[in-house]
């Protein structure tokens, strides 16, 4: 008897195979119209991140290594050293532009706005005396007149030349370029009609001096003042100290010492050649710099303080003067002519403007003028002498002066105009103006002498600085790099 193999099926019988398994079938989704769903396509694979997530991560792992840390370290003290050269060469470069503007741009202009205005005002007064002289003038005074007039035209083409359109400095100069041959003319007409001995002379000198007095010279005081206002500009551009440097200087000075430290900590070396070499560069830039800046501050503060400020009095000073002295001259031309009421009493024009320039000069108390300021400005005798000088000499001439209106209300005009423009044995006036003028021009030759010095100082401490600084923080940055990179190597 045969019996079938294990596994097989009986005689007669199919072998029974196993049901196939069915292929999964995918999630269906429904159709949006509510007919026969739609299989959902298979997933995709992983999403793919941008080139900057994964950057951050290879950083964010890189820092978690000690390489990857002194990488980062390295990077920052090189962006910190660098922008502080940077900061330090951009700051002292604005601040010695201006100290430059200063000495050779803003402070000569003002000098040559009070050059016009004192040369205008001294013209004025040489024609009122050359005109009281009589008809044939004498040629010292006739020279002095032209001098004036020729510098005041000179000194209006240098500003007009530095000077830009559409300011108010541009429209005080095309004023008095208007205005200056329109005077000039007046004058002409004033020694024509008096050379012929007509009166007629008398008025056109009064009304040359008016348009001196209330157009031309309130046009030079304004340009005078623009000038001004652009000098204390630049003083306060060159000035100011350079904090933003100065605070990335520390912080980066800061941020060398403790990498240093760091780094002793961890390999108990004392100096690292590269970031010691990077402190050494960064301290010596955060040194000139401070150091730098405070002795070009010292010098622009003292060119101000001794020197700005004592030229500015001494201009007005010696303005206020000549202001006087040409109305005292027009009290004998105007004679009478022209008065103004001072309280109940009438008196003449001309003397009243007299004694308010004289005030302004000296002062109400005698201690408080021009002159006063002066010397009180003043510091080594070289600049109190020539102030005291010509103190001296208004106390004088305001006594002489009133020897002068006496003899001219007493009806004694001869002696009065012998006491304004007489000859020395006279004792006249003009003797003590001429002495005031010339000591305040001592004094003002010697101001400016101090302000140069003082300026060409404050300037000269800034010189190489704002170059050496970025030359020192690109080395600074370069050692950095290397001394972070020896400490690398040591991984490799």
């Amino acid at each position: 008897m045969t019996y079938p193999p294990n596994g097989s099926a009986p005689p007669g019988q199919a072998t029974p195979t196993m049901p196939a398994v069915p292929p999964p079938v995918p999630p269906s989704v429904p159709s949006p119209r509510g007919g026969a769903v739609t299989p959902a396509p298979p997933p995709d694979g992983p999403q793919r991140r941008t080139a900057w997530a994964e950057g951050v991560d290879r950083l964010r792992s890189a820092a978690t290594t000690e390489p990857g840390r002194l990488r980062v370290i390295g990077a920052v003290l090189a962006v910190l050293v660098v922008a502080f050269g940077a900061v330090t060469a951009w700051q002292m470069t604005d601040r010695s532009a201006a100290a430059d503007d200063v000495l050779n741009r803003s402070q000569p202009l003002t000098s040559d706005a009070a050059a016009v205005y004192r040369s205008l005002a001294d013209a004025n007064t040489a024609a009122s005396s050359g005109f009281l002289a009589g008809g044939q003038e004498p040629k010292d005074v006739i020279d002095r007149y032209t001098k004036d007039i020729d510098t005041a035209s000179e000194k209006l083409a240098t500003a007009a030349s530095n000077t830009g359109t559409g300011t108010p400095s541009a429209a005080a100069i095309a004023e008095l370029n208007r205005l200056l041959p329109e005077y000039t003319g007046l004058i002409e007409r004033a020694r024509s009609n008096n050379r012929q001995g007509l009166p007629l002379g008398g008025a056109y000198l009064r009304y040359a001096n008016d348009k001196m007095q209330t157009q031309m010279l309130p046009a030079a005081e304004k340009l005078y003042k623009e000038e001004n206002v652009r000098l204390r500009g630049d003083y306060n551009s060159a000035t100011p100290y350079p904090w933003a440097a100065i605070a990335l200087g520390v912080v980066a000075l800061g941020g060398l010492g403790w990498a240093q430290r760091r780094n002793y900590r961890r390999t108990n070396r004392v100096f690292n050649q590269g970031l010691l070499g990077a402190t050494a560069a960064t301290t010596v830039v955060l040194l000139w710099l401070v150091v730098g800046h405070s002795v070009a501050r010292a010098g622009l503060n003292d060119s101000y303080e001794h020197g700005v400020r004592s030229l500015n009095v001494l201009h007005d000073a010696r303005i206020a003067s000549l202001k006087a002295r040409g109305n005292e001259n027009l009290t004998l031309v105007s004679r009478g002519a022209e008065t103004v009421e001072v309280g109940d009493k009438v008196l003449d024009k001309y003397d009243v403007a007299y004694q308010e320039q004289m005030k302004l000069l000296g002062g109400p108390k005698g201690t408080d003028g021009l002159l006063a300021q002066a010397l009180a400005l003043a510091n080594d005798a070289a600049g109190k002498d020539p102030v005291e000088k010509a103190t001296g000499a208004m106390k004088v001439w305001q006594e002489r002066h009133l020897t002068a209106r006496d003899r001219d209300d007493a009806g004694d005009y001869q002696g009065a105009l012998d006491k304004i423009i007489g000859t020395a044995a006279d004792k006249p006036t003009r003797v003590c103006f001429d002495d005031v003028d010339d000591a305040l021009e001592t004094a003002l030759t010697h101001e400016q002498t101090q302000f140069d010095n003082a300026a060409k100082d404050g300037r000269g401490a800034m010189t190489g600085l704002a170059i050496g600084a970025a030359v020192l923080g690109v080395l600074a940055a370069a050692g950095a790099v290397l001394g972070i990179g020896r400490r690398l190597s040591e991984y490799r």
